[in-house]
């Protein structure tokens, strides 16, 4: 195992959750771990909302991270990965971190509490009791817009202080607070942005790496824009930037991640891209037009029939 806040930085892939009526497929799963692990990916995140983890049984879970991990193992790579774990109760979210702990995990991407919308004073008792608890690391996942409640900066750099907590996906939608928070954060305490059409502007503000869903689809380019990036090649990266930029948005016309099923689907990489209700398939529209892009972009040996 490896320090995750060395390994928190870079491309991480948050991977899409197979499955075959209604079941883990874990065929497709080994087909997509083999295939994201010869690429410039630099971590996963498991289970957490692209991989509809909310739908998944704690059996399910073990058996999504036990694959992952000896797929990984296979190909003779180190590849870090984070499981995301939510819930609204601390006190449940001790008994998932208990039920995980011997798991080959490196870290927990764990979001605030939904529905309930805590103080800020009561994020900072829950993250940290969760800190306090956990056997592996946690990264924060802040995104406002799907639990109702954001975590300021003042609560992000408290927390920011604890040894067991390595850093944050930022999702806040606000690139002010999230340029305040970068210039204020403690040494080692990493931010990736999780906005993936503000993947460009983030890494030039200075954040860490990116959480990306849309890097699914040409991660080769989405991690030539960190590489240029930190090799000051500005205008390589805005170039190679405005070649996957369209993704993040057709990426995410419909709920995600059904586009991103759908052309994984489309380009053979997984054997259905079904979703679990209350997620529901692309529409014949969306389908239609993504086909069309991966016609344009996937290469001819990954195409379905």
């Amino acid at each position: 195992m490896t320090d995750l806040r060395e390994q928190l930085r870079g491309l991480w892939l948050p991977l899409v959750t197979p499955f075959r009526n209604n079941e883990l497929d874990e065929t497709s799963l080994r087909r997509l771990v083999r295939h994201y692990a010869a690429l410039p990916v630099d971590g996963l995140i498991l289970a957490a909302t692209s991989g509809e983890g909310m739908s998944l049984g704690m059996n399910e879970l073990e058996r999504l991270v036990a694959i992952t991990r000896a797929e990984i193992s296979a190909s003779g790579r180190y590849i870090p990965i984070c499981l995301g774990l939510s819930g609204a109760s601390t006190h449940k979210m001790f008994d998932a971190l208990d039920e995980t702990a011997a798991w080959p995990i490196d870290g927990y991407l764990i979001a605030s509490p939904y529905y309930i919308r805590p103080s800020q004073r009561g994020l900072l008792r829950h993250f940290t009791a969760l800190a306090d608890h956990a056997s592996w690391p946690l990264v924060l996942y802040n995104i406002p817009y799907r639990t109702a409640v954001g975590i300021d900066n003042d609560t992000l750099l408290k927390l920011a202080e604890h040894p067991n907590i390595a850093g944050m996906k930022d999702c806040g939608a606000n690139r002010e607070q999230s340029i305040e928070l970068l210039r204020r954060r403690p040494a080692g305490f990493r931010v990736l942005t999780g906005e993936d059409a503000e993947y460009h502007n983030a890494l030039v503000d200075g954040a860490d790496g990116a959480i990306l869903l849309s890097a699914h689809v040409e991660t080769e380019a989405f991690a030539a824009v960190r590489t240029m990036l930190w090799e000051g090649n500005q205008e390589g990266a805005q170039a190679q930037w405005r070649e996957v930029a369209e993704l993040t948005r057709l990426l995410f016309t419909e709920p995600s991640p059904s586009p991103a099923k759908h052309w994984l689907w489309s380009s053979g990489l997984i054997d259905s891209p079904e979703v679990r209700l209350p997620m529901v398939e692309v529409s014949t529209e969306l389908a239609a037009t993504l086909d069309r892009e991966i016609a344009r972009r996937a290469p001819p040996l990954l195409r379905r029939a």
